[in-house]
């Protein structure tokens, strides 16, 4: 269970978050939707505390992992980013080869056996689906690949440390549709086995993709309801506003 309780956010005088309170099931896929500027991907960063590098920035409330606030002193943040990958909206793959890209986690967790490193890193190309189309060229850069390929490969990165939630930021908006296609049906396999946050502009993917949708507007969360709802009958008139197109 992840859960924001009275969650507060700041950059310097800026209020960014205003009293977010949200509860998210385990092995379930949440979409925050919303306006551009409106606080979805501030919101998505409290949760592996990458807000914490922005200078001027405060957090009031809390941010709980399995009734854990993420942000009380005695946590660990490299430990927590271990448990809760990232996927950008660009695809970042490092300059390496492709087996050390998803490699790159384990070694810096100290792991430095080589049959338990390829055999993690065959199990996070598979889960993130990428295995068959790159399993004979492992040593070849991971700038030959396609950027669907590439978003796909960060994706198994993120897996390859055994995280239980992944946040993805837009991991689709850099992509051409018939890889965006493959990033959904990725999100719709891996919720099996973790619980997804994403952040995404395109209302018709949250709508394909997630089991709950959270709506934020000027710093609010206006509604957060089952997907189907949020899309066929939201409580709020704002919500139907922008879904209908009618501003953002």
């Amino acid at each position: 269970m992840i859960e924001a309780k009275n969650v507060n956010f700041y950059y310097h005088t800026f209020h960014a978050l205003k009293d977010i309170n949200m509860q998210i099931e385990d092995n379930s896929v949440t979409a925050l939707i919303g306006p551009s500027g409106c606080g979805k991907s501030t919101f998505l960063r409290l949760f592996n505390r990458m807000n914490d590098e922005i200078d001027g920035a405060k957090l009031t409330g809390e941010c709980l992992i399995n009734n854990e606030n993420i942000y009380h002193k005695s946590v660990q943040v490299d430990l927590l980013r271990k448990n809760v990958g990232m996927v950008f909206q660009k695809p970042n793959p490092f300059p390496k080869s492709i087996l050390e890209n998803v490699a790159y986690g384990l070694r810096v967790n100290g792991i430095n056996n080589k049959q338990l490193i390829e055999e993690k890193v065959k199990e996070s190309l598979t889960a993130a689906a990428l295995w068959n189309e790159v399993k004979d060229k492992l040593h070849k850069s991971a700038f030959e690949l396609s950027g669907g390929q590439q978003q796909r490969l960060c994706i198994a990165r993120a897996l390859a440390v055994s995280p239980s939630i992944l946040l993805m930021d837009e991991p689709a908006s850099a992509l051409d549709p018939i890889s965006t296609a493959k990033i959904e049906e990725l999100i719709f396999e891996l919720k099996q086995r973790y619980t997804i946050i994403i952040v995404t502009h395109n209302m018709q993917q949250a709508a394909r993709v997630s089991d709950k949708t959270g709506f934020f507007m000027y710093g609010e969360l206006v509604e957060h309801s089952e997907t189907k709802k949020m899309f066929l009958a939201p409580d709020k008139t704002e919500t139907q506003n922008y879904i209908t197109g009618r501003f953002g």
